[in-house]
């Protein structure tokens, strides 16, 4: 089993920053991919980034490519999603989630999500 818990939403003014922090618990962190994504009100879920177990090969949703950064630290257990020059279509709850075996963008995949943190970009 594994747990994880979210960090670092709030609310920002469009072009800001925020990063967000995935807390696990459990020894195999290290073994998983990890993923973020995001739901914004009446929107269907959405894939935002993800990382492989090691950290060597990460993805992108092509609408946060080159604004948001997804990385980790094993040693932390923890991974983080760096979102640069927000705008308010960012504007979401941001869940990161769990694969034993999967890194990438479908939902299906991951194993373990956690409660989500709420993040608002305002115009």
């Amino acid at each position: 089993q594994v747990q994880l818990v979210e960090s670092g939403g709030g609310l920002v003014q469009a072009g800001g920053s925020l990063r967000l922090s995935c807390a696990a618990s459990g020894r195999t962190f290290s073994s998983y991919g990890m993923g973020w994504f995001r739901q914004g009100p009446g929107q269907e879920r959405e894939f935002v980034a993800a990382i492989s177990w090691s950290g060597g090969i990460t993805y992108y949703a092509d609408s946060v490519k080159g604004r948001f950064t997804i990385s980790r630290d094993n040693a932390k257990n923890t991974v983080y999603l760096q979102m640069n020059s927000l705008k308010p279509e960012d504007t979401a709850v941001y869940h990161c989630a769990a694969s034993t075996y999967y890194s990438g963008s479908l939902y299906q995949k991951y194993d373990y999500w956690g409660q989500g943190t709420q993040v608002t970009v305002s115009s």
